[in-house]
């Protein structure tokens, strides 16, 4: 009954019957998405290739399978998310309290995402007109962080982007953006639209 307990992994090596249930539960519960390395410190009595293999099946399962979920690699960790196709359906059910990007927030985004680190004077820049008011909501909505200070004269503030941007964009890390060429074949509604609903206050122009 012992040997039932365990399976071969690829490696040739025994894995136990249960580890795939064990991260399969601590990835559920978690509010964030959990690294490789957050579940090796949990599972110390498993070998880090042995957590990766378990990971990785579990990810072609629920890839593979008809289930309303998947299991992502996003912001430097692994999350269930619902599945991309369902997407229409999910809407229905959060009709009520959706709530879209402003034109605004959306560019003001997009540059600091392409261009970080990036200073509130640069992005003014490029989009010619003042946004104070943006990126302190973008702040407030933890879509952006401060990364510290340039080295020039007055030492402005600079920004990037969050993990919970990457979240929201359901991007595994910052090289998963589109490239340029990818965003100019898309149509503007949708080149940067949230995989959730996220209400967004923009004091540039009234609610949409």
């Amino acid at each position: 009954m012992a040997l039932m307990s365990l399976r071969k992994s690829k490696k040739g090596m025994p894995m136990s019957a249960n580890l795939k249930s064990v991260i399969e539960s601590l990835i559920f519960v978690s509010e964030q998405p959990v690294s490789l390395d957050r579940l090796c410190g949990v599972l110390e009595e498993h070998e880090r290739p042995e957590i990766r293999e378990a990971l990785e099946l579990l990810v072609e399962e629920y890839r593979d399978s008809a289930r309303g979920i998947v299991l992502a690699e996003v912001a430097g960790g692994y999350q269930f998310r619902s599945r991309p196709e369902n997407a229409d359906y999910l809407r229905r059910l959060t009709r009520s309290k959706t709530t879209k990007f402003s034109q605004s927030a959306l560019e003001t985004l997009a540059i600091i995402a392409y261009r970080q680190p990036i200073t509130r004077a640069e992005i003014e820049y490029l989009r010619g007109v003042d946004s104070g008011g943006v990126v302190k909501s973008l702040l407030e909505k933890k879509l952006l962080k401060i990364l510290g200070k340039k080295e020039i004269p007055g030492k402005p503030l600079i920004y990037g982007t969050s993990r919970e941007f990457l979240e929201l964009f359901n991007l595994k890390d910052l090289s998963s953006l589109p490239s340029l060429k990818e965003i100019q074949e898309l149509a503007p509604t949708d080149a940067f639209s949230a995989q959730q609903d996220l209400p967004l206050d923009d004091p540039e122009q009234p609610d949409q």
